[in-house]
């Protein structure tokens, strides 16, 4: 499973998920730091990533458009990049049935 970490998640987790979510990148890498959602949904859609976000719009997009891409919604408040980390590595066989359900376009992570 490729994770595309939305801008308001640390670059640096990208790197160190490579283990668990191999090939997962963050915009700033793709040149979409800043970008339109739009975008950055076409992208994930056209280069087989899940989307991971902490804000909704992602969540709302996928409720009206449906999957590909599937997101990933971290509902997380305000937690530092060593939480998020760990939250997303507790969680990777969670993510990965989540990636091969084809009936689920989401998955909501707290």
């Amino acid at each position: 499973m490729k994770l595309l970490l939305d801008a308001n998640l640390s670059p640096r987790l990208a790197g160190k998920i490579q283990t668990d979510f191999p090939g997962s990148l963050h915009v700033r890498r793709i040149g979409a730091l800043g970008m339109d959602d739009e975008l950055i949904w076409e992208y994930a859609q056209k280069n087989d990533f899940a989307i991971v976000s902490k804000d909704s719009d992602f969540f709302y997009r996928c409720l009206l458009l449906g999957a590909p891409p599937k997101v990933v919604w971290l509902r997380v408040g305000n937690a530092s990049t060593g939480d998020i980390l760990r939250l997303l590595l507790a969680r990777t066989e969670k993510m990965l049935r989540f990636e091969a359900d084809e009936s689920s376009a989401f998955l909501i992570v707290g």
